[in-house]
């Protein structure tokens, strides 16, 4: 069995923002499918604590008042998913998690700042079963024009996103999308999940390093971090 046929897990968040040091928590979606199991679907809306602008709104649907009434307390909310991933960081459960180093980053701060345990340890160190479908398909076809968001690698690899109107489609089709680019190439599912892990963090710096100097022809001083799948945090 190689890593796409098995188990694996698939994490979404809808945050307050694009800034992975600040943004917080509004939903979050775990998704278990696959390895002949019925798909696991847990979600979880948070409380931020803080005032939700009105873009991050139009693109999941909750506002502040809804949060602040529906919303779970963000420090159990946080401490429940923490749980969750650690059990499946435990048994090498590959997590599937577009634009990890978003998405990762904003819990590993969230779990700094409730003070609890960051699953994978600190800049996750522990996490060796990461798959992240953006890293992989810009490895796999890096000079592809277009777009490269979710929607667009769902549609151009074939895979089936359910939409906005249906819980965990985000975690869903990214968990399709990764399962679709094993099956498609051999050079990725050759790979045990660690070593592909590791792989990753590679191609991953290679990508930030190619397209800062593609910025560059127009900023001189562009940068573009290539940490993955966690960007570590930086001491003042």
């Amino acid at each position: 069995m190689t890593w796409h046929t098995g188990r694996m897990a698939a994490l979404h968040l809808h945050t307050t923002g694009l800034d992975a040091e600040t943004a917080r928590i509004v939903i979050a979606d775990l998704v278990l499918v696959g390895g002949g199991q019925d798909a696991d679907t847990r979600t979880w809306l948070l409380n931020p604590g803080i005032p939700i602008p009105s873009e991050a709104t139009k693109i999941h649907g909750i506002t502040t008042d809804q949060a602040r009434a529906q919303g779970t307390d963000p420090q159990e909310g946080v401490a429940q998913i923490s749980r969750d991933l650690s059990t499946i960081i435990s048994e090498q459960i590959p997590l599937v998690v577009f634009r990890a180093p978003y998405a990762l980053t904003i819990f590993d701060r969230e779990c700094h700042r409730h003070r609890l345990p960051v699953p994978g340890g600190a800049s996750g160190a522990g996490l060796r079963s990461v798959i992240d479908p953006l890293v992989l398909d810009k490895h796999i076809d890096q000079f592809r024009r277009g777009s490269r968001t979710l929607r667009a690698l769902c549609t151009h690899h074939r895979v089936r996103h359910d939409g906005n109107n249906n819980p965990a489609s985000d975690a869903l089709a990214a968990a399709r999308l990764a399962w679709r680019l094993g099956n498609t190439y051999p050079q990725l599912r050759s790979l045990d999940i660690t070593t592909l892990h590791d792989r990753q963090v590679i191609w991953a710096a290679e990508q930030a390093k190619s397209f800062q100097e593609h910025l560059r022809q127009k900023d001189p001083k562009a940068v573009v971090d290539g940490a993955w799948p966690i960007t570590p945090q930086t001491t003042s």
